[in-house]
């Protein structure tokens, strides 16, 4: 994995990047546009074995022209690195071992959470909510990634 700042450099304006919540059941993701402007939520990975999650994506990353992805990195609030964070780690390590583009982790500190109050906000139905709740979560993520790159 490399840093924001590395990650930055390896990037066009035009690159479609993929961002990841990585949870223990599930895994969201989400895709922008090519003008790094929007995060779209996209779809919901059971994480049945590491194989299947990562052919599907594979998958989505060459029908989608990806080049990029960013993972939520679920850090302690008090900053620290805990049990969940290490597993993200040796996920993205996994990942990097099959898939040639550049990965980065971001601090989804309250990403779940914060998507589930939005949805709430836009009067989606709790079932809706939980469902989507893990794409949601990704999209968030990776929202505040682009926010931060026009930054």
């Amino acid at each position: 994995m490399i840093t924001i700042e590395e990650f930055k450099k390896k990037i066009t304006k035009k690159t479609r990047l993929i961002g990841l919540d990585l949870g223990s059941k599930r895994i969201g993701v989400a895709i922008c546009d090519e003008h790094q402007v929007i995060a779209t939520p996209f779809k919901t990975i059971q994480k049945d074995n590491f194989d299947k999650f990562l052919n599907e994506l594979k998958l989505i990353i060459e029908e989608n022209n990806i080049g990029g992805i960013i993972v939520g990195n679920p850090i302690n609030m008090d900053g620290s690195f805990g049990a969940a964070s290490q597993s993200v780690n040796d996920v993205c390590s996994n990942i990097l071992k099959n898939i040639n583009i550049p990965i980065s982790l971001w601090d989804e500190r309250l990403s779940t959470i914060a998507a589930f109050n939005l949805s709430s906000q836009l009067d989606i139905k709790v079932s809706k909510k939980i469902k989507n709740i893990d794409q949601n979560a990704a999209a968030f993520i990776l929202q505040g990634f682009l926010d931060y790159l026009k930054n």
